[in-house]
């Protein structure tokens, strides 16, 4: 008997002394149901499923479970005085400028990992000098900015606390119109709020409100302050960043748009591994093959994406790329659309050849493309 008690307590000593170290080196490995992306972040993603919908005709277990990884945002940016305030003949004939009036911003943000990182838009943080987080259990911290994507209107921010809520992300790829959705956020700084909706339409596409667009719509009311709150399904699971409305009145019409978790995971793995997100580039000026168009280049395609103007020495031209080609695939995807030439192109890899079908003067050609690096772009900022 003493024998067997001695192997019992060695046995457990044993693998306590294991998890300790697991714990300590590899904390990762315990985390229940985390993965690791591409950059070595831990996130938290729902097993694939199709997506359910609740028993009952109630969402609170939803709101429940998404609700604490939704955090409030408060932005302020330093009051600038004028750099000629001082001048007499300035003050003769402007009068007393003095200090502009501080400016503080809302918007919100959800909680993507243990180890603190933070999904909002671009626009919620762009210029700021501070950035303080709000959590529902009342706790606050300061966010750095760890990188900013202004063509898809997203940032990534970091704060550092402890025993974070961790939202567990959906599959925005498995999403139907008609699917039941929450946006939460924290709208007109009122605190935490859920508003419930439906899937309206997918890939909403030419909005004029990003670069690259494929926009989940929603009738769930997003307010401002929604921005960079979380969209998610009926088990909880994130599937998009809240990001704009169409509205004549400053508030929801039930017309608001969120970009997919899908596209956000490139962006935070492109952000934190390569400080930002890679994109293809071939220097050209695309535009939606209209009959005007077709007549005055001589084309006579009928589907595609013209090409009105190629940027000299840019990886187009010195493929054989020239104004008046109806770009018709890229890669073995077809290209009928400005938004979708310019998504595809953005999905090559630089420095690595391409197929792109080109119809040009009534026959195809296949021409060899090297994509470039997309130069950053910047954006003024919205309001």
């Amino acid at each position: 008997m003493k024998r067997l008690w001695l192997l019992f307590s060695q046995t457990v000593t044993v693998l306590v002394a294991a998890y300790f170290v697991v714990a300590t080196l590899q904390p990762d490995w315990i985390r229940r149901g985390t993965s690791l992306s591409s950059a070595g972040i831990a996130l938290i993603e729902a097993p694939p499923a199709s997506v359910a919908q609740p028993a009952s005709g109630s969402l609170s277990g939803a709101a429940r479970k998404a609700a604490p990884a939704v955090v409030s945002i408060n932005t302020s940016k330093a009051a600038v005085r004028h750099p000629r305030s001082d001048d007499p003949w300035f003050q003769f004939f402007f009068g007393d400028q003095g200090d502009q009036q501080a400016q503080a911003g809302l918007g919100s943000g959800v909680i993507i990992s243990p180890d603190g990182y933070i999904l909002t838009n671009n626009h919620v943080v762009e210029g700021a000098d501070e950035i303080e987080v709000t959590l529902t259990d009342s706790r606050h911290a300061r966010a750095r900015v760890i990188g900013t994507d202004p063509e898809t209107d997203l940032a990534i921010l970091k704060v550092e606390l402890d025993k974070l809520p961790v939202i567990v992300l959906g599959n925005s790829d498995a999403l139907a119109v008609g699917d039941r959705v929450l946006a939460i956020g924290n709208p007109f700084g009122v605190g935490q709020t859920v508003t419930s909706g439906i899937v309206s339409a997918l890939g909403r596409t030419q909005l004029g409100i990003n670069t690259f667009e494929n926009f989940i719509q929603t009738d769930a009311a997003i307010n401002p302050g929604n921005s960079g709150g979380a969209l998610v399904d009926v088990n909880g699971n994130l599937l998009g960043i809240n990001t704009a409305i169409y509205s004549r009145s400053g508030g929801s019409m039930g017309i608001g748009f969120a970009i997919p978790v899908s596209t956000a995971k490139m962006v935070l793995d492109g952000i934190v591994k390569d400080g930002q997100v890679t994109r293809g580039w071939i220097g050209v000026e695309p535009s939606e093959l209209s009959p005007e168009l077709a007549e005055t280049f001589g084309v006579k395609a009928t589907e595609g994406v013209i090409v009105t103007g190629v940027l000299q020495d840019g990886p187009g031209a010195k493929a054989g790329i020239r104004p008046g080609d109806v770009i018709v695939r890229v890669a073995g995807t077809s290209t009928n659309t400005v938004p979708t030439l310019l998504s595809t192109v953005a999905a090559l890899k630089p420095d690595i050849a391409a197929t792109f079908e080109v119809q040009r003067a009534g026959r195809m050609l296949e021409l060899k493309v090297t994509p470039g690096l997309r130069p950053v772009a910047r954006r003024p900022a919205r309001r």
